[in-house]
């Protein structure tokens, strides 16, 4: 048996950990005004959105199910909540419309997929277009502005809490309660199970369907609150943000240990993976890198940060 030493060592979460302290290590000797705190500040407020969707889509990883509406439902919250302050709803209620529409719509992607028998992926692609387009629609293809910017919500969930963007502090608590839902309750032990071996799960008695709908429930909410964070920041509405945070939430869970095949996931390593993204995205605003080459260097470090993740899982397996 390796020593408690070896085993935080090759805890799931560590080679991408180490991966995101090399690249600010590396990008800050180069550039040391990357390792400014208003840089590293605004770095981590800008990971929290995706943040936040990778870690929901652990739980839909786990149970080997794809989750391509995040996007769209973070759209549709955010121009949701818009309309309905604008229309003269209070915005904390507004806020707390959009956490429930969100739920309420990743339970309809479950229920379809089981109920239609069509797999997830092809659910929440359709899905993904189709709350786009209501919240296009609803905002009339225009950014929705004229929010009582002095409301307590955006000063409060838009702001800044003891040093720290507010919504830095909503992703470290939603980190910490969903790496307990996860790892320490009857949930997110049959998200586990199912995710292992589904035929296994069924035969034992475990209750799918219903674990599927939370699951993808789950996930939408982690992107409706994100919706809700964007909204109280940016106090206005765009129907047309979010495009491609779906594929950014998918490639931070992976990158953080979370398994396409399902049976096991990191939250705090998907949380890790989004910071990657951000870092990058940052570190190439500093090198001066063309807007051409931006998505050619985040799929490299996708690469990098996967197989380093895949190198310390083959020393485990030899270790353990």
């Amino acid at each position: 048996m390796p020593s408690s030493r070896m085993r935080w060592l090759l805890r799931d979460e560590t080679g991408v950990a180490a991966v995101l302290v090399l690249l600010v290590l590396v990008v800050g000797i180069a550039e040391p005004d990357f390792l400014t705190r208003s840089n590293l500040t605004g770095t981590a407020h800008n990971a929290c959105y995706v943040g936040l969707m990778a870690a929901g889509m652990v739980f839909a990883l786990a149970m080997r199910e794809v989750d391509l509406s995040v996007g769209g439902v973070y759209a549709l919250g955010v121009t949701v909540g818009a309309v309905c302050i604008r229309d003269g709803w209070s915005p904390w209620a507004a806020a707390a419309a959009v956490l429930v529409l969100s739920a309420l719509l990743g339970a309809g992607n479950a229920i379809v997929a089981t109920y239609v028998g069509l797999p997830t992926f092809i659910v929440t692609l359709a899905t993904a277009m189709l709350f786009r387009g209501i919240g296009l629609a609803l905002a009339d293809g225009r950014q929705i502005s004229g929010m009582p910017q002095d409301h307590a919500f955006f000063r409060v969930v838009g702001g800044d809490s003891a040093g720290l963007p507010t919504a830095v502090w909503v992703l470290l608590a939603t980190t910490a309660a969903l790496t307990l839902l996860l790892t320490r309750t009857r949930f997110g032990a049959q998200v586990r199970a199912v995710g292992s071996n589904p035929d296994a799960a069924l035969f034992t008695g475990l209750p799918l369907v219903r674990t599927r709908i939370k699951a993808m429930a789950l996930s939408a909410s982690t992107a409706g609150l994100a919706a809700v964070l964007a909204l109280a920041f940016f106090i206005s509405g765009d129907p047309t943000v979010g495009q491609g945070y779906e594929l950014s939430a998918i490639a931070a869970a992976i990158i953080g240990g979370t398994a396409l095949a399902g049976g096991r996931g990191s939250v705090p390593g998907a949380v890790i993976g989004a910071l990657i993204l951000a870092a990058v995205a940052s570190a190439l605003v500093f090198f001066d890198v063309p807007i051409n080459w931006t998505t050619f260097a985040t799929g490299a470090v996708i690469l990098a940060a996967v197989a380093a993740d895949s190198a310390l899982r083959r020393f485990r397996g030899r270790h353990t």
